[in-house]
């Protein structure tokens, strides 16, 4: 690098104790010291303008808005771990109980993304490539969470690159590697929880380097301010995603460092000093992020009410706080797939149908999509009970009866053709106080997956209900019935008994065990659940989400190891589709993540060789340039290192998108070294001068035309490197095989649909 223009500052590590004597303590930052100004070009003057900063900040976030929420609605099915957090978006709306290992911030804010768009949770992401759009699911509204944070990290990245020095143009450069990279703009058009991690992740950032910049007002209220919010995002990132606690350690070691350095007894600072500042530390990234993050539990136990997929993980003891199935409750059913509720009424099936069948002439038993009174049927055991105790619970296997409750009739199925269906059996009603037809009323109940004995649960207790005589499940389709049946949807008993359309669930316990048989059709309460404090649930659970995610072992045919990802050597396949061969494949930009790779090497190589040299007393890089390489550079390097070399020792399953919160890390790094690279000089000092700071002439950073000129020609190559394996981002257009065989960039990457290689002899 070429000589810096003020030689004093070589000098500054030998200068005696007298030369900071005169110094107030809080003066001897490295970002204070006595320079002489230097006068940047022209075009860096209009570049550091604010205008100017303004207009690059509304072109990057335009564009990353746009790359974002481009063809957002395709594919309309479900991709990849949509099949997952969807689904708990669905559990949220209907208020279910389930498990899994990450903390529930991003799910839960998938659920109100949901809600906000009037999705009622009713679909059930079973499968990779399941329509949204025939299930009428409002998926692009569920999507636009995470395209929307996404695309709102391009312009935090930029900010953190001002905020921490470096040039506009530099901050574009570190913005560009993200705004144009192809897993990032993936992985952001989903629903997945990266690009919340991400967004929060880059908030906390950006907080703690607002707050470091205030340290010369220190206790003042934007001191406080940006400490709180660097805590609030750092509760924020750790609760989205179990890998969001890394955020948490990088900060974490970062204020160890900061107070380690206070401590030193060459500041001049006293012990009592020391400790005001450890305990402000302690109050905003300790207690306050922990009471969030408890919060954000709170909020999911309080939603979570009913029992769901996720009881068969919890103890016994939790399960109590949720809702089970005992004999003489009141419940409404619902059918899994149409969400239809089993529904009578005393309207009778007419005598012919337009076929000219004959009908039973009983009482229809219907699908209706509303709640209602007709909706209630009462659980009723065929064996004898004890008085109390779990006895009275229902399980599996069990042969029971259901009473509807407002006309007092046992739900029957019989030999008798169902009204648009002749292979189907007709499902009606019969009087329960006539035995004569007692054994049609009798109904084995299947749990879905069920162990024997295992206790029917409302919404998780997936069953059917198979007749005993007939061997005939009960089972519904969308078909409405005719004016007759006021175009409700037909119930009736089908001979497939695996079919999936036959599976039901308990919606609501109406009334709850207790009461006298006889007088259970009057007014209806609810079931109070067990309570179990909140403490214990909190605790049980984050043990499960360990245990688990430790036990996420299984092979995957897309995992990958650590030692891969920064290289891009593999990918994941997201979503295939055979019609038009299309698909989407996460993988990033190889442009940018090779230069993200060469700035890290090149960056770690500077520091070794400046530490080298200086034990041989040659001091090479001046030390504002040091200091900023050390303070800003060093700490993007402690983000990437944090959240990137802790996955070596995971014996989890693992993939490429784990490395996505490290790259941009490495972008920042990338930036930080281009600007060494470019420029002889730094932004300098840039923390808030404070009271009692002695005010020193400023340094501007030099990058002249050749910065803009190399930063926009690296803007294009990387945009046109994303728009020539976009077809792989957005699964659109179809790719032949030969255009699929073109893409991949390195033979490692596993594409569908490639053309089979040919040869001449």
């Amino acid at each position: 690098m070429a000589s810096f223009p003020d030689a004093r500052l070589r000098n500054r590590g030998k200068a005696g104790p007298s030369t900071a004597s005169n110094i107030p303590a809080n003066d001897l930052h490295d970002d204070h010291i006595v320079i002489d100004a230097h006068n940047a070009s022209s075009i860096d003057k209009l570049l550091e303008t604010d205008q100017a900063s303004m207009a690059v900040v509304a072109v990057i976030t335009a564009l990353s808005f746009a790359l974002r929420f481009y063809k957002i609605n395709h594919p309309d099915q479900v991709v990849f771990d949509e099949v997952h957090f969807g689904k708990f978006a669905s559990y949220y709306l209907m208020r279910e109980y389930y498990f899994d290992v990450h903390p529930p911030l991003a799910k839960m804010l998938f659920g109100l993304a949901g809600w906000f768009v009037g999705y009622g949770g009713h679909f059930n992401f079973e499968n990779i490539g399941d329509s949204y759009t025939e299930n009428n699911v409002p998926y692009v509204g569920l999507r636009a969470l995470p395209a929307i944070l996404g695309s709102l990290t391009v312009p935090v990245v930029y900010a953190i690159m001002k905020e921490a020095g470096y040039s506009t143009i530099i901050a574009a450069f570190s913005a560009c590697l993200i705004l144009f990279d192809n897993a990032h703009v993936a992985q952001s058009r989903l629903i997945l929880l990266d690009a919340t991690l991400i967004f929060f992740m880059t908030l906390t950032i950006y907080s703690y380097i607002r707050f470091r910049k205030m340290r010369y007002l220190e206790f003042s209220p934007s001191w406080w301010g940006w400490l709180v919010a660097t805590g609030l995002f750092m509760a924020c990132t750790w609760a989205s995603k179990v890998n969001g606690v890394l955020t948490v350690v990088t900060i974490g070691i970062a204020v160890c460092i900061d107070l380690w350095d206070i401590l030193d007894h060459k500041k001049g600072h006293s012990l009592e000093y020391f400790w005001k500042h450890f305990y402000a530390r302690a109050a905003a990234l300790i207690a306050w992020p922990l009471c969030l993050y408890l919060f954000f539990f709170w909020v999911h136990f309080t939603i979570l009410t009913n029992t769901g997929p996720g009881d068969v993980f919890m103890s016994p003891a939790f399960q109590e706080t949720l809702i089970e199935i005992r004999y003489f409750d009141t419940v409404t059913l619902r059918h899994k797939d149409t969400k239809v509720f089993l529904h009578s009424h005393p309207d009778r099936y007419p005598m012919k149908y337009e076929d000219d069948r004959i009908s039973s002439q009983g009482q229809q038993v219907t699908g209706y999509g509303h709640d209602d009174a007709n909706n209630f049927w009462q659980v009723i055991p065929t064996k004898a009970l004890p008085e109390t105790g779990r006895g009275r619970i229902v399980r599996n296997d069990d042969v029971i009866q259901l009473l509807h409750v407002n006309t007092q009739t046992y739900l029957l199925t019989h030999d008798v053709a169902s009204p648009t269906m002749p292979t189907n059996e007709e499902v009606t009603t019969w009087p329960k106080d006539d035995h004569s037809r007692h054994n049609d009323t009798l109904f084995h109940l299947r749990l879905a997956d069920g162990h024997p004995g295992e206790p029917w649960m409302s919404k998780s207790g997936h069953f059917r209900l198979i007749h005993v005589p007939t061997k005939v499940a009960l089972w519904t389709h969308p078909k409405q019935l005719p004016e007759w049946a006021f175009k409700q949807q037909e119930i009736n008993g089908a001979k497939t008994i695996t079919d999936k359309a036959a599976i039901w669930f308990i919606d609501n316990i109406i009334d709850a065990d207790g009461n006298d048989f006889k007088n259970r059709t009057g007014a209806t309460g609810s079931k109070e659940p067990k309570r179990m404090s909140f403490f214990k649930k909190f605790g049980e659970l984050q043990i499960l989400m360990l245990q688990h995610n430790a036990g996420l072992t299984a092979s995957h045919p897309y995992a990958s190891g650590p030692i891969n990802w920064p290289f891009l050597i593999s990918g994941i396949s997201f979503w295939t589709q055979n019609d038009g061969q299309k698909q989407i494949y996460l993988i990033g930009n190889l442009i940018g993540w090779g230069a993200c790779i060469i700035a890290l090497s090149v960056f770690v190589g500077i520091l070794v060789a400046d530490l080298i040299a200086r034990r041989r007393d040659f001091h090479p890089i001046p030390e504002p340039i040091l200091n900023r390489l050390w303070n800003s550079a060093g700490f993007f390097l402690l983000v990437w290192a944090v959240h990137y070399l802790p996955f070596f020792l995971m014996g989890r399953q693992l993939f490429i998108h784990h490395y996505l919160p490290s790259h941009l890390a490495s972008a920042l790094v990338a930036g930080a070294v281009l600007s060494f690279v470019l420029s002889e000089t730094v932004n300098y000092p840039i923390s808030v001068l404070g009271p009692h700071t002695r005010q020193k002439p400023a340094m501007k950073a030099d990058l002249g035309v050749k910065g803009v000129v190399i930063v926009a020609v690296t803007a294009l190559v990387l945009f046109g490197m994303f728009a020539y394996v976009a077809p792989l981002t957005y699964g659109t257009p179809g790719l032949t095989g030969e255009e699929v065989n073109s893409k991949r960039l390195l033979s490692t990457w596993t594409l569908h649909f490639a053309a089979k290689e040919s040869g001449e002899v």
